[in-house]
């Protein structure tokens, strides 16, 4: 027997986001307003902005579908709800693949399962993929934030991408470290003892213990400034380029 479900998320080719409601609900209207879903006069369906950002339409979506699930109702989204627009680019440059959002959360929950070494590096790699990995993603953004800061033609702008481009690649040398632990984990045949306690249990060790020399930089990040209390940046530190990329392991 083929159940249809009490509502359905997905895209539509002339109103963006939509949900369909199968069975008139008042609740599910109420929720869906919550979100700012608006109902279509024609259709009938409740929709988005379609300048809505994609983040926002993606929490909007999933946040209405959760407490309609709660309320025991069932829902089907599209799975083309998860794939983010592609970022413009100049003529000339490769664009960025659209593909599934990835989440860090879930790469973290994914890290409690494991057992093996190898399955942790396998963990790793998929935030450094460069296709869809979080860290080009969020090199991505900060170079992106430091062009707009320099658009405003202005010293202020000027400075703030300044620093927005040495944090950018801050960012690509951590990625190129984080790849120097993935390949050796990738390698090591150890396995997680039988008794060991869950990943939940065991406390985390300060970061003092494995940083101690950056003590007065962490408390220089916290401290007032003269000139703008409550915020001390740090004076950016020359990093030195990052090697060239070794060729990608594929899982």
């Amino acid at each position: 027997m083929h159940l249809e479900p009490h509502i359905s998320f997905g895209p539509h080719p002339d109103l963006g986001v939509v949900a369909e409601v199968a069975v008139g609900n008042p609740h599910t209207e109420q929720v869906l307003r919550k979100y700012h879903f608006r109902q279509h006069p024609e259709s009938g369906l409740y929709f988005l902005p379609r300048d809505a950002p994609y983040n926002r339409v993606l929490r909007a979506a999933t946040g209405a579908a959760r407490v309609l699930q709660d309320a025991g109702l069932s829902v089907a989204t599209d799975p083309r709800l998860m794939v983010p627009p592609p970022v413009p680019q100049s003529p000339g440059t490769p664009a960025r693949h659209a593909v599934p959002a990835q989440s860090l959360t879930a790469l973290t929950a994914e890290l409690h399962a494991v057992d093996r070494a190898m399955d942790a590096a396998e963990i790793l790699q998929e935030l450094l993929d460069e296709d869809f990995g979080a860290m080009g993603e969020l090199e991505q953004l900060i170079s992106a934030t430091a062009t707009w800061c320099e658009r405003l033609d202005t010293d202020a702008g000027r400075e703030l991408g300044s620093r927005l481009h040495t944090i950018a690649n801050h960012v690509a040398f951590l990625g190129y470290r984080i790849a120097d632990v993935e390949g050796d984990l990738a390698v090591m045949p150890e396995v997680i003892p039988a008794d060991a306690p869950p990943l939940a249990a065991t406390p985390a060790r300060p970061y003092e213990d494995f940083l101690p020399r950056y003590g007065a930089r962490a408390q220089a990040a916290v401290a007032a400034s003269p000139h703008r209390p409550g915020h001390s940046p740090i004076p950016p530190s020359p990093v030195a380029a990052p090697p060239p990329p070794g060729p990608a392991r594929t899982r």
